[in-house]
């Protein structure tokens, strides 16, 4: 049997997971970082600090929870970008050293191609992956993207963003109703609780793209102005507010993808990335899925933020075709 381990250091989780080559996860273990939680986002330089602290005793449970010592890894993945620079080379050099001691090859992985094929992990053998092709929506914190999926190799954009992501969206209006960071969790509770009553702006883009500028300005002055008339306007309706919000990003995500769900005549879509998260996203994914009669794949919970198990599904497909990495590449971050 062959094993991968995959390491995540993108942003400010530090994540090791260990597969085997029928993509079955025997470990996903991930330390989140609470100390950018005081500054409203992740401060890059503390990030790498932490990186640096976690990816050994990270590493150590994911191989000890998996059953595999270090000397039956067959290969190791790590993600190579994008994202934060020093953050990504912690994990790119510590997979490089160990990789080097153990005399075995690196795999390096990009991060978006991670959380779009992140719906072939598997839990067992009976669990139903997708088909080639399929049509994937990517929702993160920094992207945005509408993907036809033909092979985990061969992957083309028919939309993204032109300028901010439904993450950041979600995180700006999180802020401006002091929530704290990450504020996607505490939209999405506070949404359940309420109803929609303001409507913003919406953006009129061509073709497949997104835009999300003209909404978080939308957001922005519209509680300015309510705050003028009533200065606890959103204490007293921060659940309604919350649920606008939720709905305008939600509704704005699913028009231009089914419009090229539409288009394609694609028969299989999937949801990817950390605002795949969102409860009403998901609900309303899966209506579209029954509306036009399509197999829907949304990853659980613990495959839709940043972790390693989707870097290793990433990896063992290239491992499968012996795609590995040189060892003088090094990170990027974009």
């Amino acid at each position: 049997m062959k094993y991968i381990l995959a390491i995540e250091s993108s942003c400010d989780d530090t994540s090791a997971a260990v597969m085997q080559e029928d993509f079955i996860c025997l470990s996903n273990v991930t330390a989140s970082q609470k100390v950018h939680e005081i500054y409203g986002g992740v401060v890059p330089e503390l990030a790498s600090r932490a990186h640096q602290q976690n990816i050994l005793p990270v590493v150590e449970v994911a191989l000890k929870e998996a059953g595999v010592k270090k000397e039956e890894l067959s290969a190791i993945a790590f993600t190579r970008g994008p994202g934060l620079l020093g953050s990504l080379l912690v994990g790119v050099s510590f997979a490089k050293s160990m990789a080097q001691g153990l005399n075995i090859p690196i795999i390096d992985v990009n991060h978006l191609d991670a959380h779009v094929l992140a719906h072939f992990v598997k839990d067992n053998k009976e669990q139903e992956v997708p088909e080639f092709p399929y049509l994937c929506l990517l929702v993160s914190g920094g992207n945005t993207q509408i993907i036809k999926v033909e092979s985990d190799s061969q992957m083309s954009i028919l939309g993204k963003t032109i300028d901010d992501a439904a993450g950041e969206t979600i995180d700006k209006a999180a802020k401006i109703l002091s929530l704290p960071y990450p504020g996607g969790p505490h939209i999405d509770r506070l949404a359940k609780q309420g109803k929609v009553t303001l409507q913003f702006a919406k953006s009129h883009i061509k073709d497949y793209d997104y835009s999300f500028s003209g909404l978080k300005t939308s957001i922005l002055y519209t509680l300015r102005d309510l705050l003028k008339e009533n200065p606890d306007y959103i204490k007293e309706n921060i659940n309604d507010i919350a649920c606008s919000v939720q709905e305008a990003v939600v509704n704005t995500l699913l028009f231009k993808f089914e419009k090229a769900l539409k288009d394609t005549g694609i028969k299989t879509i999937a949801l990817a990335g950390g605002v795949s998260a969102n409860s009403l996203l998901r609900e309303r994914f899966n209506l579209l899925g029954e509306k036009y009669g399509c197999r829907v794949f949304i990853p659980k919970f613990s495959y839709t933020t940043d972790n390693a198990a989707m870097v290793a599904v990433c990896a063992m497909f290239k491992y499968l075709r012996k795609d590995f990495a040189d060892i003088s590449l090094t990170a990027y971050a974009r």
